[in-house]
């Protein structure tokens, strides 16, 4: 089996009032399809900078960032946005929900980007927003709905356009034991019956308890790889 995504002695840099920040240090990774893996790290680590690296939100340094055959870091920005749009799905630590839309209208969001007819996205976002709980919410704005409803939201944005990889940075940070544990559930589910790809960026001990592989960061660089006992 092929990688899905993979990560070549990747670093990344950040420069400004002449001063050099190393977020990342030759990172080698590599994510297979089906993984429900997490990137743990103290804040600080690099663990969000090598999530949007993956996805292509960001550029590297150094080293190279593939997704398939497709070598990300390759690509302009256009090209970039157009492989996200088809193949990747980002959860926010932020969100990122449009105010002005419902929910069913930002879970339908990526749907209507791809040129989706109207019946067939409503018919998708709303069987996410059920998977997630919220489909009672459907017509709700993000002001309307707690953290916990925005962040299922987020997901079911995601998920109803069936992507191969969902990137998620700290979808459990802002949530209650409660609210962060039936998301755990429902992502688990998706990822056992339909295959889906998951990818955290996370420090939450909820969380790492049910990935079946644990990426450590230190300092920018993989300090350990930690396989769940089946």
């Amino acid at each position: 089996m092929k990688p899905i995504l993979r990560a070549r002695n990747v670093s990344k840099v950040y420069r400004g009032d002449g001063v050099e920040t190393w977020a990342l240090r030759g990172v080698d990774l590599e994510i297979y399809p089906g993984e429900f893996t997490a990137i743990a790290g103290p804040s600080g680590s690099g663990k969000s900078t090598l999530l949007h690296l993956l996805g292509g939100l960001d550029l590297p340094t150094e080293g190279e960032v593939w997704l398939e055959e497709t070598r990300l870091d390759r690509l302009n920005a256009t090209e970039r946005a157009r492989v996200r749009l088809h193949k990747i799905g980002f959860v926010f630590q932020s969100y990122n929900l449009i105010p002005v839309l419902t929910a069913l209208e930002n879970a339908a969001f990526v749907l209507e980007l791809r040129g989706a007819p109207r019946q067939e996205r409503e018919r998708r976002a709303l069987e996410a927003l059920e998977v997630l709980g919220v489909r009672a919410l459907s017509h709700r704005r993000p002001n309307q709905l707690s953290g916990g409803q925005q962040q299922r939201v987020a997901v079911a944005r995601a998920l109803a356009a069936r992507p191969q990889v969902v990137l998620a940075d700290e979808p459990t940070a802002n949530l209650d034991s409660r609210t962060g544990l039936a998301l755990i559930e429902h992502m688990k589910r998706l990822n056992q019956e339909h295959g889906i790809t998951f990818v955290f960026s996370t420090h939450d001990p909820r969380l790492l308890e049910h990935v079946r592989r644990t990426v450590h960061l230190e300092d920018g660089r993989v300090a350990r790889v930690e396989e769940a006992s089946v």
